[in-house]
């Protein structure tokens, strides 16, 4: 495996810049994700590791040494795409051992079979070899795709959304596929999703991209607990963070500088109404798990969650208490203000 640099890289499409400066260093065995919405920079980011584009500023380095010019197929790298791409008329077998027939790669028969048959296993597709890739089911389909690209035994693998067209159910399923395999072979891998549940679940770390913009570059937990501004808070949390006016909020524990208060819904403890921090509760929805409430307090929606067995009802009127210690504070350009 190897360790991946990009250095200060920049890529324009006409008047549009889809990268901005961006640096970021992924260690060699590391799964990284970038989390990002649509238009981010995520999968020009790929593309320019892939060598697919080639960036207007900065460099790109593999395995520590210079690859900007390097041409996508001397670069080692495998690039695993949202759609299956896989050949119709070919069988699983043959569909994972193209990769090794090729001109440049090509192996001895013995040896293609050994590797097929290998990651066939570690995929559970043992059984489907002789299948048309035509009557495979999607998830089928997309471990097919996933092993074409490690029979090759690439140095990294870049892998764009390529859970996003599966149903919820095989989502999550090759989700704990997808950190199994990581564990196993101790790749290298640039993941992209706008899904913050994969992001979550899969990641070593996450970089947040905004606009082309790498925001923060952390551990999930890092990212979540300790955002370093709007953007990146509201990028992780289901329901999103609350983002309060400093009005709310005793101007004394506010500190100078102050355009939004923050605070997730899990840390607002609800209980019986009293004189202070009344809230009306305008909306609520009963699960197994949680009861989620948006409370109203001055015409400012705030969402809080609780798993108490309490019975709520639209209309009623609760007591809210908002920690301190929960709190984040963030200036009117969306960075952090340390507390």
């Amino acid at each position: 495996m190897a360790e991946v640099q990009l250095q200060n890289v920049s890529k324009r499409f006409g008047s549009t810049v889809a990268v901005d400066d961006l640096s970021i260093d992924v260690k060699d065995g590391e799964f990284v994700v970038l989390l990002g919405p649509s238009g981010a920079g995520k999968t020009t980011t790929l593309r320019l590791i892939a060598g697919l584009e080639r960036p207007d500023v900065g460099d790109v380095l593999i395995d520590g040494k210079l690859a900007t010019n390097v041409h996508p197929s001397d670069r080692d790298v495998a690039f695993i795409f949202q759609q299956y791409s896989l050949y119709p008329h070919l069988t699983v077998f043959d569909n994972l051992a193209f990769p090794l027939r090729s001109p440049r790669r090509r192996s001895s028969e013995a040896d293609v079979r050994m590797r097929v048959q290998t990651v066939a296993a570690m995929l559970h597709m043992e059984s489907k070899l002789d299948n048309m890739a035509t009557h495979l089911s999607g998830g089928e389909m997309q471990r097919v795709a996933i092993g074409r690209a490690l029979v090759r035994e690439p140095r990294v693998f870049l892998m764009d959304e390529p859970l996003s067209s599966l149903d919820a159910k095989l989502r999550e399923e090759l989700r704990i596929e997808l950190k199994r395999l990581h564990k196993s072979i101790g790749a290298t891998i640039v993941y992209v999703t706008h899904d913050q549940v994969e992001a979550t679940t899969l990641a070593d770390r996450i970089g947040i991209l905004e606009h082309g913009h790498l925001v923060q570059l952390g551990t999930p937990r890092e990212v979540y607990g300790n955002p370093a501004c709007v953007s990146a808070a509201r990028r992780l949390g289901s329901p999103p963070i609350n983002l309060l006016p400093p009005s709310l909020f005793d101007s004394a524990v506010v500190p100078e500088g102050t355009a939004t208060v923050a605070i997730r819904p899990e840390d607002i403890v609800v209980a019986e109404a009293g004189e202070r921090n009344a809230m009306d509760v305008k909306v609520l929805e009963y699960s197994p798990l949680r009861h989620l409430l948006i409370l109203d307090r001055n015409g400012t929606a705030v969402v809080a969650t609780t798993v108490t067995e309490r019975n709520f009802s639209a209309g009623q009127s609760v007591g809210v208490s908002l920690p301190p210690r929960s709190l984040l504070y963030f200036r009117a350009d969306g960075r952090r203000i340390p507390t």
